[in-house]
């Protein structure tokens, strides 16, 4: 058999957009557990730029990318529940921008036949993010009131969703009329322009008034604040990713205005702990995909070569949906 190659976006030092190179690397056997995938599209997140800045150490050089889908070109040993041709996606697997990746086995999923790898790629990490959010983080049921920030983004626009199929209500905010439009078409009960308003908190509160049940922050810094002062006593606030992290180390006291509030920074490797529980969520994540339920709206495609020009898109927030790097 010939050696497998291809391109792979490297990070050779930590540093900015600028410090991404692809060079052409050789995709070793897979070993016992393993599978080796050829590549069709990679979600591009904030984890990447974490791990890339160095907010995540990680040893350099090494292979960026936490997310992808494909199709199983080989499998090693001790791998039964494969083989190849079989189509799979996965999450939190760093290394996955090349052309083939060399995954484990029992991280891979089985992407039903009526969802294209495109969107399987876009929708594993920040689906099963939602996911959790939901229905571990703070389970929504009928009658929860959600507010969700960014909510044209990635994981926005799938909590929205995801809200209001477990009967939730959301009080969405976004920047600007375009972004609001798309929280609004995905069924936010409210939408809230923040670059429209002096006071966000003020204006969660005029469509929530008794408070909203959980708040989830993706932004941080710029929306933190209100995320404190809109929950109801006993709320909940789940800070996602790193970026909220930015914002000044959280006083204890803080929560108490509030009502004893609940300040979770969940991750989404923390929820998937066991084959099981990958299987679940992804299992429902991909099934509501391929039954239309769940809209996945891939706002960018880029090449390898411009990847670059993808996380400053990402970190600018200058895009709705999901971006994907693509053969």
């Amino acid at each position: 058999m010939s050696e497998r190659h291809g391109p792979a976006l490297v990070v050779p030092r930590t540093g900015g957009s600028d410090v991404l190179v692809v060079e052409d690397r050789s995709a070793p056997a897979p070993g016992r557990g393993e599978a080796v995938v050829e590549v069709a599209a990679v979600g591009v997140n904030f984890i990447d730029v974490y791990q890339r800045e160095g907010v995540y150490p990680m040893d350099v050089p090494f292979v960026l990318g936490n997310e992808g889908a494909g199709t199983v070109v080989a499998v090693g040993e001790g791998v039964e529940h494969l083989a190849p041709g079989d189509r799979v996606a996965w999450a939190m697997s760093v290394g996955s921008a090349a052309r083939y990746a060399v995954r484990a086995a029992d991280t891979l999923v089985t992407v039903p036949d009526a969802v294209d790898l495109e969107t399987a790629a876009a929708v594993m990490l920040q689906g099963m993010t939602a996911h959790y959010l939901t229905t571990s983080t703070f389970p929504v049921g009928s009658g929860t009131t959600a507010l969700v920030h960014a909510a044209a983004g990635g994981v926005g626009q799938l909590l929205v969703q995801m809200v209001r199929a477990r009967g939730g209500v959301v009080v969405a905010t976004a920047g600007g009329p375009e972004k609001c439009a798309t929280a609004e078409r995905l069924g936010a009960d409210h939408v809230i322009d923040y670059r429209a308003v002096d006071d966000l908190a003020a204006a969660v509160r005029e469509v929530a008034p008794r408070g909203v049940d959980v708040a989830y922050d993706g932004v941080g810094r710029d929306t933190f604040d209100a995320s404190l002062a809109s929950p109801r006593r006993g709320g909940g606030v789940a800070l996602l990713g790193a970026r909220p992290g930015r914002v000044a180390r959280l006083d204890r006291r803080r929560r108490n205005p509030g009502g004893s509030l609940f300040v979770p920074r969940p991750s989404l490797g923390h929820h998937l702990a066991s084959r099981d529980e990958l299987e679940w969520r992804a299992g429902e994540v991909l099934a509501a995909v391929a039954d239309g339920s769940l809209q996945v709206a891939v706002g960018g495609r880029y090449p390898l070569e411009e990847a670059a020009h993808a996380y400053d898109d990402l970190e600018g927030r200058r895009t709705q949906g999901k971006l994907l790097l693509t053969r």
